[in-house]
């Protein structure tokens, strides 16, 4: 059976044994006829509370957050949305776009006009939060379980201020959008530091598709109710990364809202674990790099059985990537199990160990097999990682390798389709 997976920006096409193989996409769900409508009804018919431009003032100051490069939003229509909203209430000069990056780097300038357009980069200014420059940032408090937060200063300083993002499973904040796109996206390195500690990334329930309970997402829900957010726009993406339907409105159950429609849509329930797990990255832009692709192996680890094979898919384009400490962090124990033990006895890590943290976890399971085009051998031998020329012998290999009742999972499109086994809590 040939199935295409998520690769790249061009897909990848593998053989499985049909006799043997499970494959799972996401639901299909078409875009929907007109976007800019959906977003528009959104924003004037909230999940709760008044529409936006009832909540807007002639004269106030107008901040608006948004996912950064590595992420699949469409900014392109949903800030132009958002402007034209605001259109003859407050002044263009009078707004600022926050690309939240959480601890991640800035987009340059032709990565901007990628993701807003021409005009909105010509029109409005564009910042790019920075978590480590104290300069951006401001002391907001402690809330939730005993986290510092500081915020960026024009953030916090805004009039209005105004969330935009997409939600899906998350692997270890439970679903993406809502108030990550305050904290961590516009926190300081110390809050996050805290919010993605390794005592609460180790929790069990830090995890696909949990949200209360789940330390890391209690956190973040609490840093944005206590600090303020006037409005929140969210949307629901098909895998063609196009828009199938979109809420706003107050935060919190507007977030509410779109999780649980991202959940029917992106989580499956399987019988039981499979021997061998093919996944992805969901493609470009998330496959850039390697640290992105945790999220790819956090998704086949969820069904795979323990001494089981977990091959994914992935481009990286950008490598490891060379900046950051993650290339260090792995290549710093001898083996992942080592890695899990030095972190987790760790009170404070930096953010490329939380990634490492969860990729040893896995790789102390099973075997994590990658298919790259820009990564050598040598190169992910350094982060305990083996890789394959041919995703197809691979699997045939692995599978004859379990046994005669073996069975493979394909998630053609990484994590856009969150498996779990029936019975546990999802």
């Amino acid at each position: 059976m040939r199935v295409r997976l998520a690769y790249g920006q061009s897909g990848l096409d593998i053989n499985v044994d049909a006799r043997a193989a499970t494959v799972l996409r996401p639901a299909c769900h078409e875009a929907a006829a007109d976007q800019m409508a959906v977003l528009r009804a959104a924003l004037r018919d909230p999940v709760a509370g008044p529409p936006l431009r009832e909540r807007v003032r002639p004269g106030q100051t107008v901040a608006i957050s948004a996912c950064d490069g590595s992420r699949a939003q469409p900014r392109h229509l949903m800030i132009p949305a958002v402007l034209e909203e605001l259109d003859g209430i407050v002044r263009l000069e009078d707004v600022v776009i926050l690309v939240a990056t959480g601890t991640q780097r800035g987009n340059s300038e032709a990565e901007l006009r990628r993701m807003f357009g021409d005009e909105i980069v010509d029109g409005v200014r564009i910042v790019n939060h920075d978590a480590r420059d104290s300069g951006q940032l401001t002391w907001m408090g402690t809330y939730g379980d005993d986290v510092p937060v500081w915020l960026n200063r024009e953030w916090a300083e805004a009039d209005v201020r105004i969330t935009t993002g997409f939600v899906e499973p998350h692997f270890f904040a439970g679903f993406s959008g809502g108030p990550k796109l305050v904290a961590p996206g516009l926190a300081a390195l110390e809050t996050v530091l805290v919010l993605h500690d390794a005592a609460r990334i180790g929790d069990p329930r830090a995890t696909w598709g949990i949200t209360h309970g789940n330390p890391v997402h209690d956190d973040v829900r609490a840093i944005a109710q206590a600090t303020g957010v006037t409005f929140a726009l969210d949307v629901v993406l098909n895998r063609d990364k196009d828009i199938v339907t979109a809420f706003g409105g107050d935060l919190l159950p507007m977030h509410a809202a779109a999780t649980a429609v991202a959940r029917r849509m992106a989580m499956r329930p399987v019988e039981g674990p499979f021997d061998v797990v093919v996944t992805t990255n969901s493609g470009f832009p998330l496959d850039q790099n390697l640290y992105q692709c945790v999220e790819g192996m956090s998704a086949a680890y969820q069904v795979v059985r323990p001494g089981g094979t977990i091959v994914c898919a992935a481009e990286c384009r950008d490598g490891f990537p060379d900046h950051g400490s993650y290339r260090e962090v792995l290549a710093s124990a001898p083996s992942p199990q080592a890695l899990v033990a030095d972190l987790s006895a760790r009170t404070h890590t930096v953010p490329d160990q939380w990634q490492a943290q969860i990729q040893a976890r896995i790789q102390s399971s099973c075997r994590v097999v990658m298919y790259t085009e820009y990564l050598s051998d040598a190169e992910l031998a350094t982060a305990h990682l083996a890789q394959t020329a041919d995703i197809s012998t691979t699997v045939a290999t692995a599978l004859a390798f379990a046994g005669p009742d073996a069975r493979v999972c394909v998630l053609t499109e990484g994590p856009q389709t969150i498996p779990y086994l029936k019975g546990d809590q999802s």
